[in-house]
Order: structure tokens, then C-alpha cells, then sequence
């Protein structure tokens, strides 16, 4: 008689889910919470500091704002005058409504270089995932950063880290935000020729006009920022665009088109570079 072989079956226990650790959570949680805090007060500090450096105390380079001198107002003027070099190449070409003030090439090219920069940080602002929790006007917030730059632009980057307020109903963007938005890639093209064409009238423009040769101009910038208040703050200014827009293109990266995200998170830390890549490549089609 023969035996039928008995087949065990040894079946493994199954193991019970692992429940995720709240303690290693909230630790990890309450410790974003203090870097964010930090953050916070560190840009608190630098507007401070940004404020009574450049515009109060009298040991930068050039007058404080109390001390103003007439020759700093003047060329202000002038400056202002030739925004985006427009009134100069109207002149070259025969029209001559206004005369454009003659200025050195090296100051014009660099007020137009931060003021073309600071010309697109409007879109990027008005696309900013966190720009709800900052409750003023943009459009007064980004009206001021034409004419004093980084002064209310850093107080922004502050509170856009305060925690999200649930019970805040979002604002319907202004009309100046919906028309920067949708035109995006035309400010972006427009503010990036405008960055590009300082840069070349810095160092080629007014041939005729006796400024020298590119390593003359080049050394009349170093005393040009050694010297005057105003162009010792637009280094500030371009040392503290670097800072921050890789920063806010790299928490909008959900703005951008898909298939570009990957080279926008590449570009997002050139100068200027990458700030017209962002406007190119925005997602229109969807509600940002």
C-alpha cells in the first residue's frame, strides 16, 4: 500500500505595515519651520541693512540720500531720460523731439542693464505660487522696484515665507498682472534685448563722443562705483537678483511647460539667462 506523499504548505506571515514615524515627521516639519524662520529674519536683516548702507549712512561710496548732491540728481535725470536707450536711438535717427542727455556710455549701460532685469521680474511675480500671502498690491510692490529695486523687493521674499492663512480668500490678479502674464514671452524678449543692448552701449556706444577705448570705459566703471552712491547700489541690486531668481523660478517650476522644466531648472541660475528662459517657456494654456 502505498503512502500519499504529504505536502506541506508553509505559509510566511505576513508582515504588518510600517507605520510611518510621526516623531521623525514633526521633528523633520518643526525643523523647515525653523530654517524658514531664519531665513526670514536673515532678509529682515539684509533690508535693513540695505536701507541705512545705501540710502542713510554716509560711509558707502558716494552721498546718502540726506546729502544728495546736485550732480547726483542731474545725472539721475538724465538717466531716467534715456530709459532703455530709447531717446538716444531716436536721436541717431534724425528725430529730435527731445535731445537725450549725453552721459557715459558705462552708466547708462549699467542703470538700463538692472532696470531691463528688474522689468521682467514682473511676471515672475505675478505667477509666484506664494505671492498670495503677500496681502498688498503687486502692482504698486513691482512699480516701486522699477525706481528703488531691491527696497521692496526683498521685504517681498520675506513674507512670501510666512505660513499659508487657510481662511485668506486669493485675490483676482490685477489687470497690469493678467496683461504681464499672458505677454510674458514679450516682456521676457523685450527686458532680455534691453539687458543685451546696455551691455554692447556700455562698451561700443557713443563711438564719436571721446570715452575711450573698452579698457578705458572699463576703468572709468570701477571709479564710476567707487564713487557714486547710486551705481554702488545697482552692484547690490545685481548681487541680490542673482540670489533671487534662481530662487523663484525654482519654486515655480510647475509655471513652465512640461517638456522644458528640466532645462529652465538648469538656466534659472544664469543671470538674466535664465529669467528669459522662464517667460519663454511659461504654461499659458493652464491658471497660474
Amino acid at each position: 500500500m502505498s503512502k500519499t506523499p504529504n505536502f506541506l504548505c508553509y505559509a510566511t506571515r505576513r508582515k504588518p505595515p510600517i507605520e510611518p514615524d510621526t516623531n521623525t515627521i514633526s521633528s523633520a516639519e518643526e525643523g523647515n519651520d525653523n530654517a524658514r524662520k531664519v531665513v526670514q529674519v536673515i532678509l529682515w536683516v539684509v533690508e535693513g541693512v540695505y536701507i541705512l548702507w545705501l540710502f542713510l549712512l554716509p560711509y558707502a561710496p558716494g552721498d546718502p540720500v540726506w546729502a544728495i548732491s546736485s550732480e547726483t540728481v542731474n545725472s539721475l535725470i538724465g538717466l531716467s531720460l534715456n530709459f532703455f536707450l530709447i531717446l538716444p536711438f531716436i536721436n541717431s535717427v534724425g528725430i529730435r523731439l527731445i535731445d537725450a542727455p549725453v552721459l557715459h556710455p558705462m552708466s547708462e549701460g549699467l542703470f538700463n542693464f538692472v532696470i531691463g532685469w528688474t522689468f521682467m521680474f514682473a511676471p515672475l511675480l505675478f505667477t509666484d505660487c506664494k505671492r498670495d500671502r503677500y496681502r498688498w498690491s503687486l502692482d504698486v510692490l513691482w512699480g516701486f522696484q522699477m525706481f528703488l529695486t531691491n527696497t521692496f523687493l526683498i521685504p517681498y521674499m520675506a513674507i512670501r515665507l510666512n505660513e499659508a492663512d487657510s481662511s485668506y480668500t486669493p485675490r483676482k490678479r490685477s489687470q497690469l498682472g493678467t496683461i504681464m502674464t499672458n505677454g510674458a514671452p514679450i516682456v521676457g524678449l523685450i527686458g532680455g534685448a534691453a539687458c543685451l543692448i546696455s551691455v554692447l552701449w556700455a562698451l561700443f556706444g557713443r563711438i564719436d563722443g571721446n570715452f575711450g577705448s573698452i579698457a578705458d570705459r572699463c576703468e572709468f566703471l570701477v571709479s564710476y562705483l567707487l564713487s557714486e552712491r547710486l551705481a554702488y547700489a545697482f552692484i547690490w541690486d545685481i548681487c541680490l537678483y542673482i540670489i533671487f531668481q534662481p530662487w523663484l523660478i525654482g519654486e515655480n517650476l510647475q509655471n513652465v511647460q512640461k517638456s522644458k522644466v528640466d532645462l529652465i531648472n538648469y538656466f534659472r541660475f544664469v543671470p538674466v539667462v535664465g529669467l528669459v528662459a522662464y517667460l519663454l517657456c511659461l504654461n499659458l494654456d493652464e491658471e497660474l
